[in-house]
């Protein structure tokens, strides 16, 4: 499955809504992905929201779509 994470670049400061990022990663579960970026990254995780169906295909027609390998 296909997981869009959204997130503060660092965990030193408190979140700004105008500087959330996002990457997608494919996982089994959002557990997974969760444990991934966490376990990868020093990104302060907001949401991971499973991308499924129209969801799916509407952000894949965004350039900036693409699966981040961790």
């Amino acid at each position: 499955m296909i997981y869009k994470v959204l997130f503060q670049p660092t965990k030193d400061e408190n979140p700004v809504r105008e500087r959330t990022q996002s990457i997608y990663i494919e996982a089994d579960s959002s557990i997974a992905a969760r444990a991934a970026v966490e376990e990868k990254t020093p990104y302060n995780i907001e949401l991971i929201q499973e991308l499924t169906g129209d969801f799916l295909e509407y952000e894949k027609k965004s350039d900036d779509f693409h699966i981040t390998e961790l």
